[in-house]
């Protein structure tokens, strides 16, 4: 069973590096993995356990710059590894810093053609600093394989594999045919803690470095700045000697201010 595992070095938010300006300071803040990560590859190390095979990690750094972030990212990558994962593939390229989903998602989609065909395509639910939850459908679309999100439970059955999808009010179960792609979510599994041992071994397992050029993209068009955007609130306060005279003062306020048109 060949599994491929989807990481992202994601900025840490508990240690956000905020300009005056209100822009991110996306080289100041760590780097860290996305808690939804470690639930994906907790998940394909646990099938890999009971089925046998390989986990491959794949990632692209997209907080550059990379000179200032590569030893950072790789240390992310290594605590992956040695949480079970096999070997790693990664892309650093500075065209990349600063992709959006859909051009970190085709970087990634041709990186995992060239390396070659998996079973199981694992990836967290969403990252946990711009959480656009598209990451999944857009690999689903770029390398033509079905997709399940929101998966809480996996079951392998030979060459099925039943997908018990998470829909908040209720379990939805699905089963598919192998090659499949999966979200996770933080439900699914706790992710472990590498040993020391571990640890040490993840030092002489593979990390295989690509760029753009290598994964047969030689251009790629890019263009986004992170920013907190200011919320401004008028914080009227209402006030009447019962619920009607204050009903009726609200209506009024929202008639002038255009939220209530006849």
């Amino acid at each position: 069973m060949n599994i491929a595992v989807f990481i992202k070095a994601s900025l840490n938010l508990n240690l956000i590096k905020v300009e005056s300006s209100g822009i991110i300071n996306t080289e100041e803040t760590p780097l860290t993995i996305s808690e939804y990560d470690k639930n994906a590859l907790e998940e394909g190390i646990r099938i890999k356990e009971k089925l046998g095979g390989k986990v491959a990690i794949f990632s692209a750094l997209t907080y550059g710059p990379i000179t200032k972030r590569q030893a950072d990212y790789e240390r992310i990558i290594r605590e992956a590894l040695a949480m079970g994962a096999d070997e790693a593939h990664i892309i650093l390229d500075e065209k990349l810093i600063n992709a959006t989903t859909f051009e970190a998602s085709l970087a990634l989609a041709h990186l995992t053609k060239k390396v070659g065909m998996f079973d199981i395509y694992i990836t967290g639910e969403a990252s946990m600093d711009t959480s656009s939850y598209q990451f999944p459908s857009r690999l689903s679309s770029l390398l033509n394989i079905p997709v399940v999100t929101f998966v809480r439970k996996t079951d392998i059955q030979g060459k099925d594999i039943l997908l018990y999808r998470d829909l908040e009010e209720e379990i939805q179960i699905i089963k598919a045919k192998l090659p499949v792609i999966i979200s996770v979510t933080g439900e699914i599994n706790q992710p472990r803690l590498p040993t020391l041992k571990q640890i040490l071994q993840s030092k002489t397992k593979p990390i295989f470095k690509y760029n753009l050029t290598d994964i047969d993209i030689p251009k790629i068009n890019l263009g986004r700045e992170i920013k907190i955007l200011p919320v401004s609130r008028k914080n009227i306060f209402i006030e009447g000697k019962n619920l009607e005279e204050v009903s009726e003062k609200l209506i009024d306020y929202l008639f002038k201010e255009g939220v209530v048109k006849l």
